[in-house]
């Protein structure tokens, strides 16, 4: 062989090693492993407090830009529950030179501790387990290693468990058994998680499969995993037997009286080579105005060379599409995980079906029309609200959604009870209501929170306020449903002779106002006194029996007479008082006071009363507490006095209201904008004019959006997403423009729409169910949420932010709240924001 041919296979050799090296797991500086394709993430996400197993912490696979896998930890259960007990993580250590991370993992109900250590192993990663005390005998046979599969990437794919052929499961199947409770570890804080209707046992599933080497999915590639483990059998089970949102679950189990190494796993993620995340071009699925600013946002994977141009294509009457306008792509930067550019196409004008064309990809159609914006609220309005009305049986054609709920009424909740959804009732009732005793009166109005069914006031109060902002601004006269009251009956696409908006302050205030005069005050919640309950999926009306719970009868045995029963299912009134709560409740009943007086006088009159006696009680409770480092006792009442104002006139409530109003504004702007543009209408031109600064320091927070990130607008990183803060900045801005078009200008409140229908992080899907007619999402957070579907209207938190640098919306698996679910908040912020935003766009 000559030296020419030596010296080419030389460098190709070098090559190769190059290239398999390259492709190696890397610990980056965010502190995960990463090679082009995938990222394991290693406790950057912890478990909560909160809620516990939120399927979004532990050790997590992003697999070719999709999180795949999630919660690697030592767990209690086969197919741990949302309420079962889960690991605080502490001592978490990056060794570089190791190419390692680890975690202690810490149960403190058991007094046991472990070692997670995380090693990058060419393309995968080796997972040991370390115990330097042997495992507690209470845990010997329930203890082990879970890593955990998205269900909805991997059903109808195959896997393999030590060369033998299977297929995941499109709907949950499978064995399982049932054991005596005292066997179940415990969950959090007690709660039992399934009725187990007397038999003193619960459902435990058996594994599909065992072995030591499994392969998942090798028919697709992009989700072609290897896990093998030398020194313990390899288990999957299916975590949906006993819980819809329940994921795929490999497990092996901690050996009994060893100490040291316990257990090693190797992971080996497949990687496609030379894998580039596909282009997610952001823009508006409900479409544009002729005249209105048009940029759509383009992700790209870092790896990615920008193209110079986009173009953009018309469809005509015959079908076939003509390129009609060709503009260059302009950078933006790095957000995160991504890089991005932006297409401007604000010159097109032209009515028509549209679609943009950016290289190769196509992205599906939209309009360029002047109705584009007609109908954004009315799927919520005529479908999604109605649904949530509590108290109400509720029918659409020949759909009953749910029957009349929770009949029986409310129990006092004891003193000292710890509740699952975060609240408590404390030492003593503050109510004349003893432990138990049933409150009556309180089954009246209200809206199910979300994708549960209890009454969150706090929720409840903030959506009759939005009713009434709505009504007040904007007078919809918009009638599509029958609502009666007497009848306790709703009919969607039924007009009744009276506008919805009205009826919904109505169903709203009924309930609160019954709170402040049979309770005294406002309650916490009324929710579910059993998580068995809480957790429950379909009609709301068969979560209780309907009939007041008897001591004197046997379990689920009903009296002679029919009216009560054994059932123990009756919901609590969690009445501990917060009198930032009753301020909250003063302002809305104020406000809702002058919504209805012509309408329903007498309910009117009694939400007003209440709203003074609240401030009052509220005002002189606040005062004996200390102030904070702003000087504030417990909360403002700025809004409140604004309120009492609107509807008294009476001066106390305007000097207060500007006693309070500009400390506030000098303290936070963006907090307190809206509640100072609500006052314009009711105030002098002075007013007005001392509220110019202020604006002006609005103006360079929404300068700073733009530069923080490309679609600027306000995105929330937190365990919530951030549709919320869109929407208010959307709300904000369509009211501020209206008074102050010479500061802000009205186009960024189409940044707010545009990010809301399409042009956002991760996919293009418009994040209103219904709204944006070719891609919105198709699966929510709701109570059909174990149907896959959605309930018309409903408007998704969005984007979440999975640290350190990943944004994600799942729309084939519904299950996660905070990326989908709407709430009643939420829902209602946003029949602000679309009215708002047509009035400014007429």
């Amino acid at each position: 062989m000559n030296k020419q041919k030596l010296l080419s296979l030389g460098i190709l050799l070098l090559a190769a090693v190059h290239y398999a090296s390259g492709q190696d797991l890397k610990l980056n500086d965010l502190e995960y492993f990463e090679r082009q394709g995938v990222n394991v993430l290693v406790y950057n996400n912890l478990f909560t407090g909160g809620f516990n197993d939120e399927k979004n912490a532990g050790i997590e696979l992003i697999h070719h830009g999709v999180r795949t896998g999630q919660g690697g930890a030592v767990r209690l259960s086969n197919t741990p529950e949302q309420w079962d007990l889960v690991p605080d993580i502490s001592n978490r250590k990056i060794d570089r030179a190791a190419k390692t991370i680890e975690a202690t993992l810490s149960y403190k109900d058991y007094e046991f501790n472990s070692r997670v250590v995380v090693t990058a192993k060419g393309k995968g990663v080796e997972i040991s387990v370390y115990l330097d005390k042997a495992l507690p005998k209470a845990l010997e046979g329930s203890a082990g290693f879970n890593l955990e599969f998205l269900p909805s990437q991997y059903w109808q794919k195959t896997y393999l468990m030590d060369g033998r052929y299977n297929r995941f499961p499109r709907y949950v199947v499978g064995n399982t058994t049932t054991r005596p409770n005292s066997e179940k570890p415990k969950q959090y804080k007690g709660y039992k998680t399934a009725d187990d209707r007397g038999t003193g046992k619960y459902i435990d599933p058996l594994p599909l499969e065992k072995g030591r080497t499994f392969l998942l999915a090798p028919d697709e590639p992009s989700r072609l995993v290897k896990i093998t483990s030398q020194d313990a059998d390899l288990m999957l089970f299916d975590g949906r037997m006993i819980a819809q949102n329940g994921w795929f679950v490999v497990r092996s189990m901690l050996p009994a009286g060893k100490t040291g190494k316990v257990l090693t796993w190797t992971v080996e993620p497949n990687a496609i080579p030379n894998w580039i995340r596909e282009p997610n071009i952001g823009f508006s699925q409900v479409g544009y105005l002729p005249a209105q600013p048009k940029v759509a946002v383009i992700e790209l994977d870092k790896k990615d060379k920008p193209l110079s141009t986009s173009a953009l294509y018309k469809i005509g009457a015959d079908g076939a599409a003509t390129k009609v306008f060709s503009g260059n792509i302009t950078p933006w930067g790095n957000y995160f995980k991504y890089n991005y550019v932006k297409f401007d196409f604000s010159s097109v004008k032209t009515p028509g079906i549209y679609y943009i064309q950016y290289g190769a990809l196509k992205t599906n159609n939209f309009l360029i029309d002047s109705t584009v914006y007609n109908k954004i609220t009315d799927a919520t309005s005529d479908i999604w609200i109605p649904i949530h009305m509590d108290h109400m049986f509720v029918n659409e054609a020949y759909r009953v959604w749910h029957g009349e709920p929770f009949k029986e009424g409310y129990r006092q909740a004891p003193p000292n009870t710890d509740h699952f959804d975060l609240h408590a009732q404390g030492p003593t009732t503050d109510t004349k209501y003893k432990a138990l005793d049933l409150i009556p009166g309180l089954n009246v109005g209200g809206y199910f929170d979300a994708g549960d069914f209890d009454i969150e006031t706090g929720s409840n109060i903030s959506v009759v306020q939005n009713f009434v902002r709505t009504w007040e601004y904007f007078q919809p006269k918009r009638d599509q449903t029958f609502i009666d009251q007497k009848q306790r009956y709703v009919d969607l696409h039924r007009p009744d002779g009276t506008p919805d908006v009205l009826q919904f302050i109505e169903h709203g205030v009924l309930n609160l106002v019954a709170q402040a005069e049979i309770v005294g005050h406002m309650t916490q919640t009324l929710s579910n006194a059993v998580l068995d309950n809480y957790h429950h999926l379909g009609d709301a009306a068969s979560l209780t029996d309907g009939l007041p719970y008897n001591p004197n009868l046997g379990p689920y045995e009903v009296a002679a007479d029919g009216r009560s029963s054994g059932v123990k299912d009756d919901l609590w009134a969690f009445t501990s008082r917060n009198p930032g709560l009753d301020l909250s409740a003063a302002t809305m009943l104020a406000a809702a006071s002058r919504a209805l007086k012509g309408y329903n006088d007498d309910l009117s009159a009694r939400a007003l009363q209440q709203s003074k006696r609240l401030l009052k009680e509220a005002t002189e409770l606040l005062a004996n507490r200390p102030q904070d480092s702003l000087g504030r006792r417990g909360g403002s009442n700025i809004s409140t006095n604004l309120q009492l104002y609107i509807s008294t006139r009476e001066q106390q409530y305007l000097n207060k209201f500007q006693e309070l109003l500009w400390p506030a504004l000098d303290r936070n702007v963006n907090m307190n904008l809206l509640t100072a543009l609500d006052a314009i209408p009711h105030m002098d031109a002075a007013y007005k004019e001392k509220l110019r600064p202020y604006m002006v320091k609005y103006k360079e927070y929404i300068t700073g959006l733009e530069k923080n990130n490309p679609y600027g607008v306000p995105i929330g990183l937190g365990n919530w997403a951030g549709s919320g803060d869109v929407t208010n900045f959307g709300t904000t801005v369509s009211f501020a423009s209206k008074y102050f078009p010479e500061i802000i200008d009205k186009r960024h409140a189409f940044k707010a729409a545009d990010y809301l229908y399409g042009c956002h992080p991760y996919h293009n899907y418009s994040l209103v169910a219904t709204v944006g007619a070719t891609r919105p999402k198709s699966v929510f957070y709701g109570n059909n949420r174990a149907d896959f579907s959605f309930i018309p209207g409903n408007v998704a938190p969005g984007l979440l932010f999975r640290k350190p640098d990943h944004f994600e919306n799942y729309d084939d698996w519904p299950f996660f709240w905070g990326q989908n679910e709407g709430t009643i908040g939420g829902n209602t912020q946003y029949l602000i924001f679309g009215s708002a935003f047509k009035n400014l766009v007429k």
